[in-house]
């Protein structure tokens, strides 16, 4: 069911009738602590720690201290012994922390040698908590809503900023693809460098080097070298870095056995080594404009810098004296930013707990004498920050280190403060496993083998680009060959994933700045018309077509939607909710287990199950053709109570193609149907389009699951299957294929949406009967959620103004809200929303609701003027030579950008 997927030509074969008769498809301020000055680097380098630039940061937390209110009784339950103590001996860090103020406890439960039976004495009355100064605020407590569904659970939180992602609904999932050779590196065991074409690999005493100018796509080694025929006996590499100085040719090698080497990329010959430089293995290597410094687990560091004596102006590992500087044992990660060391272990060195913050140490390694500085994650509360796991700089924010941590956050970082932690960003539901700063973006790999590319200079961060760079398995590094640049006038940034192998993508991303160019010239190769769509959305709560009888308003409701588009409308979108009655447990049973699935005859679903489906369709095939004889249906489907039926006019059918429908489940955890959505696409001339039929979670409290459900659909991997045509179609955006939602130009989503309004029933009643519709819009869920919340997929649709009354709930056959026991709050539940790449594309014609009364819904439809596009390949063509020819400035402007960043940094 949610992957399935029907062709146009099954669709065909289905028992969809046309309306012609004919078969058709179908965080406090901190004390003041001393700053560490930042080390002038070592000649020629240039100090860039300090930084006139500003840097956003976190609102300090109120002062006051109030009392909170005494909260409500605890519910009576059995309590074991260690439970009565827990209550009457907190934790001494708790107590003091919170300032928690508890009355002693009866003189029988204190003691300790005589307690009373288990459930008979009353509980102790809760503590009291006093908030201290500073500590930041409890969000605030609401009573529990009397008329909430019987499907609503604890509140869901709004104002968490941490939880909220960047916005990746417009992100590009082309990969920048530019190189693809055929490099084995072993997880977790290999080591690896690269200088331009140049690629050194490093597996236990192996080294291979390849050059890719040269036929190293085949993974044939330019030379391969043994660590014993190189003189050094019984020694694992665990450390390469390419040495100052050298121009990239020349590469230090570590060992396990604590040597150094120095190795020619060229011939593979050792040139240079200092064996037993440390007593253990050499963990880390960096170079830092014309020095270089090794670091052990120990935590010893070598800090090698050329002297007058030596006679040269490049370290020397045979005739430079390295000095001794010493750092705390077995950090966890260790990176050289803007001339500092920084260091990091978890906080939960006793293993007392798994969310403590991260131990952060930095170390002024080129100051001789200098002494380390602890510093914090902030702002507070920083034990959510998981652990350090990468760090890099940014061209566009020089002034500022950025560090990916554990639990998908990126802590920031001002470097002319001390460092400081300014700000911490929430990027990620996963880990962050490698970070990178390229040009303007910081680019980020986690555990799904997706790299993310984001725009720091917007608040908030956006992603610009994310593609599957490691076949789904986790990206264990990203790194800047700054040597690119000078080579072979790129900038190559290197991924190396758990699937073994190492990737070079375009830093600059090209590939898209062309692809922008060419949308800002596409009026020049394309030709546009307009066409009519109607989308119906209503939640029948199981009515059947022959009950819209008795009140006008119900005889009426079809013919009413069908000319509510001034003209005939060219697509119709019939999206029905609840066809079957999902409240009946001997109905829903059938239909969890087989609804959506098309059988054979052997096996087909129970007529009871599929007749309200086709009583459905019927009717709307004989309104359809009352209204005109012109349409075919080219889609239908069912899932438990979802039903999806579209119409096209004949004299539109020959400009389709890719057209698809299949299914997503969301009830139970994406096992079961009964919540979900029926997702449809079809090309029509070269544009994309797709409608999205769906029913969210229900219950007033359940915004989070019903965003979830929203993101699952609209991020779901392989919906349909990719198209083969999209190079010459053009019809998809943002680098996709088709396979995904967002791969469309345009977008339609319709549905009982099930999102509320957080407001009393009487006084949202009191509005209504008012008039006032527009104080219910503040307090709208999905109107909030698409202002307030950066993460939320529905960020980018667009939705006409709700100039009608809500929608839910009603008594059937009655203009009485809801007058059961339970007394729901009325809502506007059913709703039309649409995505255009281009916004001009789509024009609302009308958004209204009708007054059938079968339901506890009603209906809603809306009317769009969408254009389409149609692509001249000729045209096309030249179009995209002159956006090539555009890209050769722009490149030599960023690549002169970039070289002055890394020269800056030492690093080249």
């Amino acid at each position: 069911m949610g992957g399935h997927t029907r062709s146009y030509s099954d669709s065909i074969s289905s028992s969809n009738e046309s309306v012609d008769g004919t078969l058709s498809p179908s965080k406090p301020k901190t004390p003041s602590r001393p700053s560490l000055t930042v080390p002038p680097p070592p000649p020629p380098r240039r100090n860039c720690n300090s930084n006139g630039n500003s840097h956003p940061s976190r609102d300090s937390s109120a002062s006051s201290t109030p009392t909170l209110s005494t909260p409500p009784p605890l519910p009576s339950r059995r309590t074991t012994p260690d439970d009565i103590s827990e209550i009457i001996s907190p934790p001494p860090s708790l107590a003091a922390r919170h300032s928690i103020n508890i009355g002693s406890p009866p003189r029988d439960l204190a003691s300790s040698g005589d307690r009373k039976p288990l459930g008979s004495g009353k509980l102790l009355p809760p503590p009291t908590r006093t908030i201290a100064p500073g500590d930041k605020l409890p969000p605030a407590r609401r009573a529990h809503s009397p008329s909430s569904d019987e499907e609503s659970g604890p509140e869901d939180a709004y104002d968490d900023p941490r939880m909220l992602l960047p916005d990746a609904s417009r992100a590009s999932r082309r990969p920048p693809t530019l190189r693809t050779p055929r490099i084995h590196v072993p997880a977790y065991a290999a080591q690896a460098v690269v200088a331009g074409a140049r690629v050194l690999v490093a597996t236990h005493h192996h080294l291979r080097c390849f050059d890719l100018s040269r036929g190293g796509y085949d993974n044939v080694p330019l030379w391969v070298g043994d660590m014993k025929d190189m003189g050094v006996r019984d020694a694992k590499v665990t450390a390469l870095e390419l040495r100052a100085g050298s121009g990239g040719g020349v590469v230090w090698v570590g060992t396990k056995e604590g040597h150094l080497l120095e190795v020619d990329m060229d011939s593979g010959e050792v040139t240079a080594s200092k064996f037993g430089a440390h007593a253990g293995a050499v963990t880390h290597i960096f170079r830092y404009g014309n020095a270089m410094l090794s670091v052990d687990d120990s935590g010893k560091v070598l800090v090698f810098e050329p002297t007058a004596a030596s006679g040269s102006d490049v370290p020397s590992l045979t005739f430079t004296a390295p000095r001794v500087y010493r750092i705390a044992e077995k950090p966890e990660f260790v990176k050289l930013l803007g001339g500092l060391l920084w260091t990091s272990m978890r906080g939960d060195t006793n293993g007392s707990t798994s969310t403590s913050a991260p131990v952060l140490r930095i170390y002024d390694v080129f100051t001789p004498g200098s002494i380390g500085r602890t510093v914090n994650v902030h702002p507070s509360p920083a034990q959510h920050v998981g652990a350090v796991t990468s760090g890099t700089l940014l061209q566009s924010h020089a002034g500022y280190a950025y560090l990916g941590h554990e639990g998908g956050f990126i802590s920031i970082w001002n470097l002319a403060a001390g460092p400081e932690c300014t700000d911490v960003v929430k990027v990620s539901s996963s880990d962050v496993l490698s970070l990178e700063g390229v040009g303007t973006r910081l680019w980020a790999g986690g555990r799904t083998g997706v790299i993310c590319a984001y725009d720091v200079m917007s608040r908030p961060w956006v992603v610009t680009n994310a593609w599957n760079a490691h076949a789904g398995l986790p990206v264990m590094r990203i790194f800047v060959d700054p040597w690119s640049i000078e080579k072979e006038e790129k900038l190559s940034v290197v991924s190396i994933g758990r699937d073994e192998q190492i990737r070079f993508w375009d830093g600059l991303l090209g590939v898209d700045w062309i692809g922008n160019e060419l949308l800002k010239r596409e009026r020049a190769f394309s030709s546009f018309r307009t066409i009519n769509v109607l989308v119906v959305s209503w939640n029948v709560d199981a009515a059947k077509p022959e009950s819209l009888t008795d009140d006008p308003a119900n005889l009426t409701f079809l013919y009413d939607a069908l000319t509510s588009v001034s003209t005939t409308p060219d697509i119709i979108c019939f999206g029905f909710q609840e066809v079957i009655d999902l409240e009946s447990r001997k109905m829903a049973a059938k239909t969890v287990l087989l609804g959506g699935k098309k059988k054979g005859e052997e096996g087909k679903l129970s007529e009871k199950v599929s007749s309200s489906y086709k009583r459905w369709h019927d009717r709307l095939v004989r309104e359809v053709r009352a209204l005109s004889e012109g349409y075919t249906v080219i889609h239908t489907e069912s899932l438990v109570g979802l039903f999806t039926c579209m119409f096209v006019k004949n004299s539109q059918r020959t400009a389709l193609k890719d057209v698809a429908i299949t299914t997503i489940k969301r009830g139970m955890g994406g096992r079961y149907g009964n919540k979900g959505g029926i997702v449809a696409r079809f090309v029509i001339d070269d544009s994309s389009i797709c409608f999205i039929n769906c029913h969210l979670a229900a219950g007033l409290h359940h915004v989070r699951q019903r965003n979830a459900d929203v993101a699952a659909m609209l991020e779901e991997k392989s919906v349909f299957p990719s198209s083969d045509a999209v190079e010459e179609s053009l019809a998809y955006v943002g680098g996709g294929d088709g396979s995904m939602v967002l791969d469309h130009e345009i977008v339609f989503l319709n549905g009982d949406l099930n999102y509320r309004i957080d407001q009393r029933r009487d006084a949202v009643i009191s509005a209504i009967q008012s008039g006032d519709l527009e104080t219910l819009h503040t307090h709208d869920q999905l109107l909030k959620e698409m202002k307030h919340n950066r993460g939320f997929r529905l960020r980018s649709f667009r939705e006409g103004p709700l100039t009608f009354a809500p929608t839910y709930k009603y008594d059937r056959r009655s203009s009485e809200f809801d007058t059961s026991e339970k007394k729901r709050v009325p809502a506007w539940c059913d709703r039309v929303l649409w995505r255009s790449r281009d916004p001009e594309r789509v024009k609302q014609l009308h958004y209204q609701r009708y007054e059938a009364n079968v339901s506890d819904h009603r209906p809603v439809s809306a009317g769009f003027a969408m254009t389409v596009k149609s692509v001249r390949a000729d045209a096309w063509a030249r179009e995209n030579a002159l956006a090539q020819e555009a890209w050769l400035g722009t490149q030599v402007e960023l690549l002169a950008g970039a070289r002055e960043f890394y020269v800056a940094q030492a690093l080249i």
